[in-house]
């Protein structure tokens, strides 16, 4: 099993109405990522030691502090799996505003995301691109039956990157946000154009998920739970599609409803 590497074994008492019974359970593991930049440390991260580059990058690029995948030199990746070495171009006022609070407000006809002392415009995400309900419904059942480590464990969080031709991009970790990183990192390292593409997430939709499609130009975005108030006002100023509820048959669309092409 090639996620075998990730799960730890626990022994638990496991209580059935009032009989215990001591039994193996699976548990996740858990580990400190050091993402270093430019021989700086910039940060850590508790994640799954899984696709660590992918993660580095989607992260550093979801912050600004990356603006093109053009922009990196090298990505080295320590024996132990626990530091990435980044060498690449940088903004370095992103990098500097990196562990304050963003926020994003609506402008005319875009947005601003970051601090009042590091703004960053985001035009509005005006795609034509459309998708068929069936399309959505169809993977949102393949995304969750396929999720090998929260089968195991019940532990992890997923995200999924639905490409124009159909091509899928999955990365699994212990957070929401760490999961979408991996999964958009993975697209950059590839060269894979997400300005076409749907984000599938496990989770609620809360406004700092949204801002990650917003910051990578993903038209759509999916789950089959709730959106936050501020979520789906976030996407609303945006040009974000944001769905939820999206399971069996139904869905609710919460903006930008155009996407969805409802012709036979």
């Amino acid at each position: 099993m090639e996620n075998a590497k990730y799960l730890k074994t626990v022994v638990i008492d496991k209580l059935i109405e009032n009989e215990a019974t001591e039994v193996e359970d699976v548990t996740i593991e858990e580990a400190r990522l050091n993402l270093y930049l430019n021989g700086e440390k910039a940060i850590s991260m508790m994640t799954i030691p899984k696709d660590q580059e992918a993660h580095a990058i989607g992260f550093l690029m979801s912050e600004n502090v990356i603006s093109s995948i053009e922009d990196i030199n090298t990505i080295n990746l320590s024996e132990d799996g626990l530091r990435v070495d980044v060498s690449a171009k940088i903004n370095e006022e992103s990098l500097k505003h990196l562990y304050k609070e963003k926020t994003l407000t609506s402008g005319c006809g875009g947005g601003v995301t970051g601090t009042a002392e590091c703004e960053l415009e985001i035009p509005f995400n005006q795609t034509a691109f459309k998708v068929k309900p069936k399309t959505i419904l169809d993977e949102i059942k393949i995304f969750y039956k396929e999720s090998e480590l929260y089968n195991l464990t019940g532990c992890v969080h997923k995200a999924m990157i639905y490409l124009l031709d159909g091509t899928t991009i999955t990365a699994e970790d212990i957070g929401r946000h760490n999961a979408i990183d991996k999964a958009i990192g993975k697209c950059k390292l590839a060269g894979l154009d997400t300005t076409k593409s749907i984000l599938f997430v496990s989770g609620r939709l809360s406004s700092e998920m949204v801002t990650k499609a917003v910051m990578h130009r993903v038209p759509i975005v999916v789950s089959r739970t709730a959106p936050t108030y501020l979520g789906v006002q976030t996407a609303h100023k945006h040009g974000i599609t944001l769905i939820g509820f999206a399971r069996g048959r139904k869905m609710n669309l919460y903006t930008h409803s155009g996407r969805i092409d409802l012709d036979v």
